[in-house]
């Protein structure tokens, strides 16, 4: 944000401060953040105690996520 205002500020316009008066429209929704697809991931990783691994380069290889897949899945089967 601090660049969009410089750019504005450097080319000799008026538009400091553009940014902070205008108000966002809604309301926000009420008590936490829901999880996204990559937070369940990370957690799954840290269940099956890989939680240090990039689960993105991991996914690229079949085998090993399917391993992967495959160990957490396990962990959840009472």
């Amino acid at each position: 944000m601090g660049g969009a205002c410089s750019a504005f500020c450097g080319r000799g316009e008026v538009y400091a401060g553009f940014w902070w008066k205008k108000k966002p429209e809604g309301k926000r929704p009420l008590g936490r953040p829901r999880r996204r697809w990559e937070d369940n991931i990370k957690m799954d990783l840290q269940e099956a105690g890989c939680g240090g691994m990039d689960w993105i380069e991991l996914a690229q290889d079949r085998d090993s996520w399917q391993a992967l897949v495959n160990a957490v899945m396990n962990f959840r089967v009472p």
